[in-house]
């Protein structure tokens, strides 16, 4: 109700934790919307699922900026390759990087795993604050408190200092813990 967008805006969740360096990857319940385009680079990477299948043409592309992608998966004998390009791939965070499950021996199951609302959170350089989308403001409200509800219990409340959710125009409205 507080949006003043004339477009369909995200709920964004923006929460304050106790420290910073908390990561991890988060699957909810209902997806956020977004179709994720993906490139999968090594053996089986045309079968996984993915939009695009990596080759060493795509490397060149990547190399000369043309970056049109939201997700780029591999396996680990790829990566010697993929070096070639991390200047332009690490900016963009889009480096892949087994902490965030984007180097993985099976391709497909971790292309179904993103395209399905798995995402990653993590607390910014230096400040303690998580920021995530977490779904359209069309969507249903109790899809929404679920999958507030999830990253919250995925996160821990023991790390959780404030929590408010704001669409992508208007205010925020903070959340009271003692309620979830």
């Amino acid at each position: 109700k507080l949006s003043y967008s004339k477009f369909t805006g995200t709920m964004e969740a923006h929460i304050n934790t106790v420290q910073t360096g908390i990561r991890g990857l988060i699957s909810l319940p209902f997806a956020s919307g977004k179709k994720l385009k993906i490139v999968a680079f090594g053996k089986g990477a045309d079968s996984s699922g993915a939009d695009v299948s990596g080759t060493d043409d795509t490397i060149e592309e990547i190399n000369k900026d043309k970056v049109d992608f939201d997700l780029l998966v591999t396996t680990p004998d790829w990566m010697p390759k993929l070096a070639k390009v991390a200047r332009i791939l690490g900016p963009r965070g889009l480096m892949p990087n087994p902490k965030n499950g984007t180097i993985t021996d099976d391709l497909k199951k971790a292309v179904e795993g993103f395209q399905a609302g798995k995402t990653e959170y993590k607390t910014e350089p230096k400040a303690n604050v998580i920021h995530l989308g977490l779904g359209k403001l069309d969507q249903p409200t109790e899809e929404l408190s679920a999958n507030v509800k999830t990253l919250l219990q995925t996160i821990g409340k023991t790390r959780v200092k404030q929590v408010r959710l704001a669409p992508t125009m208007g205010p925020g409205v903070k959340v009271d813990l003692a309620s979830i």
